[in-house]
């Protein structure tokens, strides 16, 4: 039985852990061929690894997505690798948290450039080679569409305190999917959004105040969430509960498979029901 996406060659930033991870597994065991990319190494290759494993086709492509020279490295792993470029998934992300009058200009563009920029130069250095790609399947008689999913959050829908410059940036990056949307529907292309309620990750499993860091590109972030806090926060769910990785991944899965053809410039709310903050 043919796999939905057999053939199809995905891009998914920040895959190596958490809903990265998700997506990288759940689109390979479709079908697609994976272009993995992590802050480090390791966790890229186990991902790349448990692909193989299944009998899928990974590649790593390492580092970070805010690197002037990342973008094009990118895109020319999936072209020089698989000849082809039909996924993008811009999800890396985090999170890095204070109020405006303690905010610092380095915490508000890191969220900015995370979030916004980067996305922004994967997109503008795929243009061309899906506009190609477009190209050579139309003088073929051949329709392709490809897909793009952009990863937002119900911080960038409603806002949430402490978070200014991270809701922005994932307000952002929804207005970066409906432009997108009507720049790239004339060359096969579907440009949506995922926004996230609450998913169970390493940032959200591990107790606030018990010094739980990740480092991010040499700085030492904190993360973690007050279980109590926690536990309210899934009581206001309609669901009663924060969502897997693994349902998180579902709801990008929707936008790309053929079903979803016809559905461009949409923001998809995956949040468990709760439609506010």
């Amino acid at each position: 039985m043919a796999r939905k996406l057999d053939g199809k060659v995905a891009l998914i930033t920040g895959s190596g852990r958490g809903i990265g991870r998700s997506i990288a597994l759940k689109l390979a065991g479709e079908g697609a061929r994976i272009v993995v990319n992590d802050l480090d190494a390791e966790p890229a290759q186990q991902v790349v690894q448990a692909i193989r494993d299944a009998g899928g086709e990974a590649i790593a492509c390492v580092g970070s997505v805010t690197a002037p020279d990342f973008a094009e490295r990118f895109i020319g792993a999936a072209v020089n690798e698989y000849q082809g470029l039909d996924i993008i998934v811009n999800n890396a992300g985090y999170t890095w948290d204070n109020v405006i009058q303690k905010m610092t200009d380095e915490q508000w563009y890191a969220m900015l450039d995370c979030h916004m920029t980067a996305p922004f130069r994967i997109l503008r250095a795929a243009q061309p080679v899906m506009r190609g790609l477009a190209k050579t399947g139309a003088e073929s008689g051949q329709r392709a569409m490809r897909k793009v999913v952009n990863i937002s959050s119900m911080a960038g829908l409603f806002g949430n305190a402490g978070q200014i410059n991270y809701s922005a940036a994932k307000a952002g990056i929804m207005g970066m999917t409906q432009t997108l949307a009507k720049e790239w529907g004339r060359i096969n292309v579907t440009v949506n959004c995922v926004a996230y309620g609450l998913i169970k990750t390493r940032l959200t499993d591990t107790p606030a105040g018990e010094g739980g860091t990740a480092n991010i590109e040499g700085r030492e972030i904190k993360v973690g969430v007050n279980p109590d806090l926690l536990a309210a926060m899934e009581k206001g769910i309609p669901l009663g509960r924060a969502g897997t990785t693994d349902e998180a991944a579902g709801a990008v899965y929707l936008f790309c498979i053929p079903e979803s053809d016809y559905v461009s410039g949409q923001t998809l709310l995956c949040s468990g029901g709760l439609t506010g903050i």
